[in-house]
């Protein structure tokens, strides 16, 4: 169905201000939320999550400080407590951030439907339904870089400020705001440091030793750590090669440099880095770019305003490898095999 109808993959265009929700997104967001947040055991980390849920149960009324280790995913649990509706609230309360991030980051590109198929194998299928909290902080980190390509650095700050309320390691992209900036840069690059000063000491000064005890000190390793950031380090070097054949406004086209340099940097961190864990957990937020690029590829190499079917099948191909090789040889896919819809083994229990 997908490469048959290639005109939906067509360069339309559009600006994002442009786009309404139609009521093909509007079933897709649904589905999204449904899907992600109505899964039953599937996910590498299913238990660990009902461990936290259940010791936020027993210990938050005796601890409030635990309120600032992550304090909107902390709600979302309290929500799930109260009502009695356990993980599934906790899940579809996460699902709808990262469904309206992610849809949103889709909808803003020229082949929007081509950039949410290329999300299906990685990001919506292992992050967002194996990495709750990060998944949700990653929805709202695309929230931040749709902001920031507009030029509200701003908001940008703010996003990732609420991105990182679910999982402290969302500042990892405030530095970009200083980066990425082209206008009046001394200023910016001053009260953005504030603002991460700010949120380090709120959110992530009580946190790092722990990080580092638990990633850094006992050289936690990912199987496979390497391979998903060349995901993200391969699409950043096709874009650094053929930046002047994507069509974007200045500002765009320096944040999306940056963030392609670093991706490409975080090989190097891989590297020097004692744990594999700590530099995959951060690539995530870099997972972006494979969306971006991946999805302007076809008018970059192809010709402007054309369908560029070649280009758009070689993707569609890769997308399907990428998510065939991880079902059949990652090492945790079992947990996600099969899926299994809440509701539908509800009813038959």
């Amino acid at each position: 169905m997908v490469i048959s109808n290639l005109s939906q993959f067509r360069y339309k265009g559009l600006k994002i201000e442009d786009r309404r929700w139609s009521k093909e997104w509007q079933i897709v967001f649904v589905f999204l939320i449904l899907i992600i947040g109505l899964r039953h055991e599937v996910g590498g980390d299913w238990i660990n999550y009902l461990l936290l849920l259940d010791s936020y149960d027993n210990t938050l009324s005796n601890n409030i400080s635990y309120l600032f280790q992550d304090p909107a995913f902390i709600l979302f649990n309290q929500l799930a407590i109260f009502t009695q509706w356990g993980i599934y609230l906790v899940n579809v309360l996460s699902a709808i951030f990262f469904s309206w991030g992610l849809t949103s980051f889709c909808r803003s590109q020229p082949r929007p439907w081509l950039a949410l198929l290329i999300a299906v194998p990685y990001l919506i299928t292992v992050v967002a339904m194996g990495y709750t909290r990060q998944g949700v902080a990653i929805g709202i980190a695309m929230i931040a870089m749709l902001s920031f390509t507009k030029g509200n650095i701003w908001s940008f700050v703010i996003w990732i400020g609420i991105a990182a309320t679910f999982h402290k390691s969302a500042l990892i992209l405030l530095p970009l705001a200083a980066l990425a900036s082209t206008e009046k840069r001394f200023f910016t690059f001053v009260w953005v440091s504030l603002a991460s000063l700010l949120l380090y000491v709120l959110l992530l000064q009580d946190a790092i030793s722990n990080l580092i005890g638990g990633y850094i000190e006992s050289n936690y390793q990912s199987s496979g750590a390497a391979i998903r950031i060349a995901m993200n380090a391969v699409p950043a070097t096709l874009f650094l090669i053929f930046r002047k054949n994507f069509k974007l406004s200045y500002v765009e086209k320096s944040f999306w440099t940056w963030l392609s340099s670093s991706a490409i940097f975080l090989i190097l961190v891989l590297v020097v880095s004692p744990s594999s864990t700590a530099v995959d957990r951060v690539a995530l937020y870099w997972i972006p770019i494979q969306i971006f690029v991946l999805s302007r590829l076809p008018d970059a190499l192809g010709s402007p305003q054309r369908k560029n079917t070649f280009w758009v099948i070689l993707i569609v191909c890769y997308c399907a490898l990428v998510h065939f090789v991880w079902l059949i040889y990652a090492e945790t896919s079992f947990a996600w095999i099969p899926y299994q819809f809440y509701p539908w083994v509800w009813l038959w229990q």
